[in-house]
């Protein structure tokens, strides 16, 4: 079967991660990059395997037919715009998260999509991570009984010992501590609990790290989710912590619980005072170069191949998650819970 040809938009850190994992599937090779910097097409082919042509002018590259996709990898507050010009002209989209940072761009981009009826790729990447698929598929197979609270928390510093903190200080680029990591916490849970969220009360502050000092917004929230089934739900984003990487993953159910990689199962007849422990790779880094890149986007491939939505990350998934982040900034912002019914 003939290869996706993928156009990468933004040679940055998001980008050296993203190239190779779609070079390493079996129906996509990236053939383009276009970039605000200077970049030797023949360094970067020779670096990557496949035969890239580098853009500086992203309507140039849009307008190459053989292109079939462009993967995302720009600044968050250049994604809507970029996403909406490639949507029409008929580029399938991969989208780094966030998506965008506000609720207006969440709204032009979806109609931009449903428009071109291109196909999307979101990349919530810890949704195909070992820990995820394996926690799915403990709480499908029934073990855990009906899960009535959840918490998945985000906590990674990011400071000046950061490349991302360079830009990621800043309200207009980064946009707050969900936007700018905590999202994939949230996303997480909401995979994990399913449902409709009714409403959310956020809280927010920031650290007193003199080397901190730069962010133009509250780098710590914790957000209480209310599901519209009167299950509850929660979510910390601490990307000022002084500690190892951790995403911390409890789930109660009317039968058992998770923590992380254990799980006790009152359905199983195991010790009551000890956890069992489950084979599978933590979500334990913020690194690109660890993230589950490849098989998302070869079930991006596979499903364009087959001409229809690929599972569990696409555009309309990852809204109803960046939606939720909307309405719990809000709700931080105001100082009150916020409903989901009060986005527009």
């Amino acid at each position: 079967m003939k290869k996706f040809n993928v156009g990468v938009i933004g040679y940055g850190w998001a980008a050296s991660a993203h190239i190779p994992a779609i070079n390493a599937t079996t129906l996509g090779q990236v053939t383009a990059v276009c970039s605000s910097r200077p970049l030797d097409a023949a360094e970067l082919s020779a670096q990557y395997g496949s035969e890239i042509t580098v853009y500086s002018d992203l309507a140039e590259m849009l307008a190459d037919p053989s292109l079939h996709m462009v993967s995302i990898c720009s600044y968050p507050a250049q994604h809507a715009e970029q996403a909406i010009k490639a949507a029409k002209a008929g580029k399938h989209l991969i989208i780094e998260k966030p998506l965008c940072l506000s609720l207006k761009d969440l709204r032009a981009m979806q109609k931009a999509v449903k428009l071109a009826r291109v196909k999307t790729c979101v990349c919530f990447e810890v949704r195909f991570s070992s820990q995820f698929l394996t926690t799915k598929a403990v709480i499908d197979s029934g073990i855990l009984g009906r899960i009535h609270y959840g918490e998945v928390d985000y906590y990674h510093g990011i400071g000046p010992w950061y490349g991302q903190f360079r830009w990621n200080v800043k309200k207009t680029a980064g946009g707050s501590s969900l936007l700018s990591a905590g999202c994939h916490a949230l996303d997480a849970l909401l995979l994990c609990m399913g449902g409709e969220v009714e409403s959310v009360s956020s809280y927010a502050t920031n650290s007193a790290n003199p080397e901190l000092k730069a962010y133009e917004y509250p780098t710590t929230s914790v957000t209480i989710l209310k599901f519209k089934d009167g299950r509850v739900g929660k979510v910390a984003s601490c990307i000022d912590c002084l500690q190892p990487y951790y995403f911390h993953t409890h789930l109660v159910g009317s039968e058992g619980s998770l923590l992380d990689n254990k799980f006790h199962s009152t359905r199983l007849g195991v010790n009551k005072q000890k956890w069992s422990e489950l084979s599978l790779k933590l979500t334990d880094s913020g690194d690109v170069s660890d993230h589950p890149y490849q098989n998302q986007f070869e079930a991006f491939f596979k499903a364009l191949a087959d001409g229809r939505n690929m599972p569990l990350t696409t555009l309309e998934d990852a809204a109803k998650t960046h939606e939720v982040v909307f309405a719990a900034d809000k709700s931080a912002a105001l100082g009150r819970p916020v409903k989901l019914s009060e986005l527009k």
